[in-house]
């Protein structure tokens, strides 16, 4: 939340669960209709596309600042729309501002409901009328299965929105040639080849050193929140810029989280290439940035739709092997075979094996093995152990955790 005007941007979609009743809130950015500023003019198609989509809408206006031009074309759209609607004062934090709200009647939208977003007051009633002006729908009675959370992160005009825009074949997130764009974190809920999955937008990533402004920082606080909420982070790269330290670090904290990663190389249209150009191109990262092989790396042109829908394809995977569940009887045939071709490890002229191998949880996966002195296991064999555990049980884009307890 901000107090500067035009911090939201794009139509931000969130479930809301009131009285056995769900339904999705959508939060617009402020209706400007004939602005010369493209970027005023891409919010207010927004607001009036997610007007069309509305079974009920409510009208949001400032007690303080009372009516205003923008507020009366609001008003006669809402009434021409035929939809359902309620006029909504904002800012009546206490008794005294009731009056606030009597200079509303104008917009002839009826009695106006007097709410106060700071401190709360009257949301409960306001949402009371919301679920009774819905249209019939079931009530809940039980908890649905989490959908795959996927996030797409990535430094500022690296082409996110595009992406998603080019995935959901609409123009939801708002595109501009500006960096930072987006300021919040969308959720978009979507289904590819029959699986439902929730796609989240976020705003660009930037050093902290160059976080100026309060809304780039509530940016960068929320893309961070996204990430340790997501699934599977599709990390986009500028393909004419390259893979920089930045973009590692991202993949490098989402699996720090336990979050599974794909790397998308954007703009792959505007790079002159033969048949091996991504061959060199993928060694060149993982040259630099060696813990990267572990993940998938697709090249992508947001723009042209090329291979947008197959990073889907492989985030979903990953989602399905960050939830593995491997048998310990599996496991324990590996570590059987392992111990019967590898040399054990050793720490100052003791050798030891690895006894057992259990599998205590998922997301993401995690191995214990017992052993007689776990605190000496060499560094390089737990890489080592996590590397076959990879090659082995195909747990490609997912973190593996390696834990080690006395037998």
């Amino acid at each position: 939340m901000d107090h500067l005007p035009g911090v939201t941007r794009d139509r931000n979609y969130a479930e809301v669960d009131w009285n056995r009743r769900v339904f999705t809130l959508v939060d617009t950015g402020g209706y400007l209709p004939n602005s010369d500023e493209h970027l005023e003019e891409s919010v207010s198609h927004q607001v009036e596309t997610a007007l069309g989509e509305a079974d009920v809408v409510l009208m949001v206006v400032d007690a303080q600042t009372g009516p205003t031009d923008y507020d009366d074309l609001m008003a006669r759209m809402i009434r021409d729309s035929g939809k359902p609607y309620r006029l909504v004062v904002n800012k009546v934090d206490s008794d005294l501002d009731e009056s606030d709200a009597t200079r509303f009647y104008g917009l002839g939208l009826g009695e106006p409901a007097r709410v106060s977003a700071l401190n709360g007051r009257s949301s409960g009633d306001l949402l009371d009328e919301v679920t009774r002006m819905l249209p019939e729908g079931e009530e809940i009675f039980e908890a649905k299965d989490p959908l795959p959370r996927i996030a797409v992160i990535g430094r500022p005009n690296v082409g996110k929105s595009t992406f998603v825009n080019q995935l959901i074949g609409e123009n939801r997130m708002v595109v501009s040639p500006i960096p930072g764009t987006t300021r919040d974190a969308i959720d978009l809920p979507m289904q590819h080849k029959g699986r439902d999955f929730l796609l989240i937008d976020t705003a660009g990533l930037r050093r902290r050193t160059r976080i100026k402004e309060q809304v780039e920082f509530y940016s960068s606080v929320r893309t961070r929140e996204s990430l340790e909420r997501c699934d599977i982070a599709v990390v986009l790269v500028d393909a004419e810029e390259g893979c920089t330290v930045q973009d590692a670090k991202l993949v490098e904290r989402a699996v720090e989280l336990g979050k599974g990663a794909v790397l998308a190389i954007n703009k792959w249209d505007l790079i002159e290439k033969d048949t091996k150009t991504s061959i060199k191109y993928t060694r060149e990262i993982l040259g630099r940035f060696v813990s990267l092989g572990n993940y998938p790396i697709l090249f992508i042109s947001a723009l042209t739709g090329q291979r947008a829908l197959r990073v889907i394809d492989i985030a979903l995977e990953v989602y399905a092997r960050r939830k593995q569940r491997i048998s310990t009887g599996d496991l324990n045939q590996f570590l059987e075979h392992l111990n019967g071709t590898t040399a054990p490890p050793s720490k100052n002229g003791r050798v030891f094996r690895m006894a057992y191998c259990v599998q205590p949880r998922s997301e993401p996966p995690t191995f214990l093995f017992f052993t007689s002195r776990p605190n000496d296991v060499p560094t390089h064999y737990r890489r080592f152990l996590e590397r076959r555990l990879r090659e082995t049980f195909d747990l490609v884009g997912t973190p593996v955790r390696v834990l080690f307890k006395k037998k």
